[in-house]
């Protein structure tokens, strides 16, 4: 189906219920800039030529087959790991940088939602998330990304911690390994308070709150600052019960949540930011003030006997990202809360096909810290 504009459920300040429509964030259709001619790559031109044009801040344009940009991806590949280091965590983000700055020049038409190329995939979000334009120019890699979306919203995701599979939206943070979500379900089953609300902040694709629901909450408030995860949820619970259990709201950390609960849940990103990050990034990458601010709110909203739940790693110290551990730094300094207990678990090792450094991820762990009043 089409969606041609999504709303969301706000709150006015005298109390009064109304639904505001929201954008999804999507790629941004390419415009050539004036001087700038695409050049079009059918396969015959030098694939060494066409690296050196789009060093050059020239847009090449595939034409003939999608393999075509897919062979020119891992020539520039190929290409920048032979020009640059990629041995620590650090020279591998500059790799990524230089690979996303470059691989966007590489264009794919789209002619009636559809790839104006032979033996492409079909890809049902250029209908979806672009109704009103059917015709218009993409970077490639922002294809491949729309094309690998579609198929996990079509087939599904399994979670381990959960019985039916999730549906991520486009554009929506899921997760790829579970030892996190393993830790705080097994945290869910000792826990022994009220069962009354919780809030889920940064809800994501959904699965703590389903989780929580699973585990007998009757009332979870989730909000999310990423448009297309309050529009995948509000899409995929439609009328369902899940529709009455889980209340959504597309707002920064607690949105419009201002009542006390007994369960704050937050799995906020486990690396700092270093950079101004991509609308997809934000799920991974954690700016200056996120923890300062959360806290605050937490502060505020958690009942006197509630339990605030935070899910981390020492991700960011392993790297060498940085010293500072954000849950640390507030109970040392923060006079907001106490520690009630931090469980931790080993990540499984990665296998031998993963690109992360095997030095620092036999190390790595997840965190469970409740905290309370």
């Amino acid at each position: 189906m089409t969606v041609s504009k999504n709303t969301v459920n706000h709150t006015s300040k005298n109390g009064d219920n109304f639904q505001e429509p929201i954008q999804a964030n999507k790629p941004e259709p390419f415009v050539s800039e004036s001087g700038k001619p695409v050049l079009v790559f059918d396969g015959t031109l030098d694939l060494k030529r066409t690296i050196k044009i789009l060093e050059a801040g020239k847009p090449v344009l595939i034409k003939a087959f999608y393999s075509d940009g897919l062979l020119l991806l891992r020539e520039l590949q190929m290409h920048l790991k032979r020009k640059l280091d990629t041995t620590s965590f650090q020279d591998q983000r500059s790799f990524r940088s230089a690979y996303q700055k470059l691989s966007n020049l590489i264009l794919i038409g789209i002619v009636d939602h559809k790839l104006a190329v032979k033996k492409a995939p079909s890809i049902g979000w250029l209908e979806k998330l672009y109704p009103e334009n059917s015709d218009f120019l993409l970077p490639f890699p922002q294809i491949q990304g729309l094309n690998s979306a579609w198929q996990w919203y079509q087939n599904g995701i399994t979670i381990p911690v959960l019985r039916n599979k999730v549906h991520p939206y486009y554009g929506t943070y899921f997760p790829t390994r579970f030892d996190h979500l393993i830790l705080f379900d097994n945290w869910l089953k000792r826990y022994e308070g009220p069962k009354k609300s919780a809030i889920d902040v940064g809800v994501g694709s959904g699965i703590l709150s389903l989780q929580m629901i699973k585990h007998g909450f009757q009332k979870v408030f989730a909000t999310d600052n990423n448009p297309n995860s309050i529009i995948g949820l509000t899409e995929s619970m439609a009328d369902t019960k899940l529709s009455r259990k889980i209340e959504l709201d597309y707002g920064s950390l607690f949105g419009k949540w201002e009542k006390q609960t007994e369960l704050i849940v937050f799995n906020p990103p486990w690396l700092p930011e270093t950079h101004s990050p991509d609308k997809n990034d934000e799920a991974i990458y954690y700016g200056q003030n996120l923890f300062s601010d959360f806290f605050s709110g937490a502060k505020q909203r958690l009942l006197p006997e509630g339990k605030l739940v935070i899910i981390f790693s020492n991700l960011a110290r392993i790297t060498k990202s940085t010293k500072e551990h954000p849950v640390e730094k507030e109970l040392a300094s923060g006079g907001r809360f106490q520690l009630e207990k931090c469980l931790k678990k080993t990540v499984k090792f990665a296998s031998d096909k993963t690109k992360r450094d095997p030095e620092w991820r036999t190390t790595e762990e997840v965190e469970l810290w409740v905290l309370t009043h």
